[in-house]
């Protein structure tokens, strides 16, 4: 049971209209936006900066972002949006072996240098006392771009925020949501937990 109970998303008409923006990435608005707009300002600053850290200005790619996001919440245990992000990935037309072998993107072919470096970034963002050091860093900057670091570190703190936001708040997890877990998740342990 959450903490607090999400309105209906009908409850803030401009909260509303902004929140169409997740129909395209998860095909629903979260219960955690439902939430978030018993306040309606904080609904509206999350979706601006939602859109602002997702929009793409160079090589990171949709895809690439939501792995990005899952690696993050994967490693604050956040099962909410483990789930979120995947579908988000799967929608976004992330690559089948990479959805498939996210765990191993050190090693698997599906995953390239770039890739891995981005990835090895956001685990590093995500832990806790913060694992990003000089390794971490020359290997990302033989990648990407300033541009492109900005936008997946907007990434790995945008979802630091929602994992903290989920986990806390014990967010119920939706329909789909529990789909893509189950359909891409259940073999590596993920189970809804506290979101149900």
């Amino acid at each position: 049971m959450p903490l607090v109970n999400p309105l209906q998303p009908d409850a803030d008409e401009e909260v509303r209209k902004l929140a169409e923006f997740f129909n395209e990435t998860l095909g629903f608005c979260p219960n955690s936006v439902l939430t978030m707009q018993i306040r309606p300002g904080i609904a509206k600053a999350f979706i601006g900066l939602n859109k602002a850290v997702m929009q793409n200005e160079g090589r990171v790619t949709s895809a690439l972002k939501r792995l990005i996001g899952y690696i993050a919440s994967n490693a604050a245990g956040c099962r909410y949006c483990q789930a979120h992000t995947i579908r988000a990935a799967v929608r976004y037309g992330a690559n089948e072996e990479q959805l498939r072998h996210v765990w191993e993107y050190r090693t698997h072919p599906a995953f390239d240098d770039a890739e891995r470096a981005a990835l090895d970034f956001a685990l590093a963002a995500s832990t806790v006392p913060n694992g990003v050091d000089d390794e971490v860093k020359r290997r990302l900057r033989e990648h990407w771009d300033d541009g492109e670091i900005v936008e997946m570190l907007g990434v790995i703190s945008l979802f630091g925020y929602l994992n903290r936001w989920n986990d806390s708040m014990g967010t119920t997890l939706e329909a789909g949501a529990i789909e893509s877990g189950e359909d891409w998740l259940a073999t590596k342990g993920w189970e809804v937990g506290k979101h149900c």
